[in-house]
């Protein structure tokens, strides 16, 4: 059994954005993927959940960027669990650089949900124990968002691309989005590093999102709304590119 799970792995073409540097997206794709395989590993796999109609799905995460990696760059994924609250399960990951240096850390709250009712489900009817460890280099956990006053600034129909294995928005998607309301120039003259999202509702397949937005300081605000209901909060925090290169 593995407490901590890694995965070494080159950044592609594909994984980048105009800047070189890994898009956001990709990196929360990682985390979605080392969290599913680490938890096969710990015996809470598919036969315990998938299979008998429970769903992984995250409800808080929260990221720190010390720097994008970039393209070509070979670079170590890290993953493991924390203590268990409840219904609740913590994870903490974090992205190693060849020289062993922290590029990107992150945390998330993870639950069960069921897939018929689409509610919380409780761990101990699946039989789902995920036992923890602590490194001393784990980024706090969400604390969850304030609202602010946002208008909307942008819309997304959710597409077939955009729906994953749970028949939702993919969790990775989101910043996606956001990051095209922000548009080209803001993506081009600012930098983010650090963002937080508070997935409220999931949004299903062909569900039409308005995003709020409001940003200035340096920080970032932004809401999605589904028939008039809160489906994810993301408080950002940006910096000039031209600082940066």
């Amino acid at each position: 059994m593995k407490k901590i799970y890694s995965f070494t792995r080159k950044i592609l073409a594909d994984d980048v954005d105009m800047f070189r540097n890994m898009r956001h997206s990709v990196f929360l794709r990682w985390l979605q993927e080392a969290s599913i395989a680490h938890t096969e590993t710990l015996g809470a796999g598919r036969d315990k959940t998938l299979d008998k109609g429970a769903l992984w799905v995250v409800a808080r995460i929260s990221v720190e960027i010390r720097r994008m990696p970039c393209y070509d760059e070979t670079v170590t994924f890290r993953t493991w669990a924390g203590k268990t609250r409840h219904v609740l399960f913590p994870r903490y990951y974090e992205i190693l650089d060849a020289e062993g240096n922290t590029a990107v850390r992150a945390s998330a709250v993870w639950l069960l949900m069921d897939a018929k009712t689409r509610k919380m489900a409780f761990p101990d009817k699946y039989g789902v124990k995920v036992p923890d460890t602590v490194t001393g280099t784990e980024l706090a956990l969400p604390a969850g968002i304030q609202p602010q006053d946002a208008p909307v600034v942008y819309r997304h129909t959710v597409r077939f691309q955009d729906v994953d294995i749970n028949g939702h928005m993919n969790n990775s998607r989101y910043i996606d989005i956001v990051e095209d309301a922000l548009g080209f120039r803001f993506m081009h003259d600012y930098e983010l590093t650090a963002f937080e999202i508070g997935y409220e509702e999931e949004i299903r397949a062909g569900k039409r999102v308005a995003l709020g937005g409001a940003y200035g300081d340096g920080n970032i605000y932004f809401e999605g709304k589904t028939g008039g209901r809160i489906c994810f909060r993301l408080r950002a925090a940006y910096r000039d590119r031209a600082v940066l290169y």
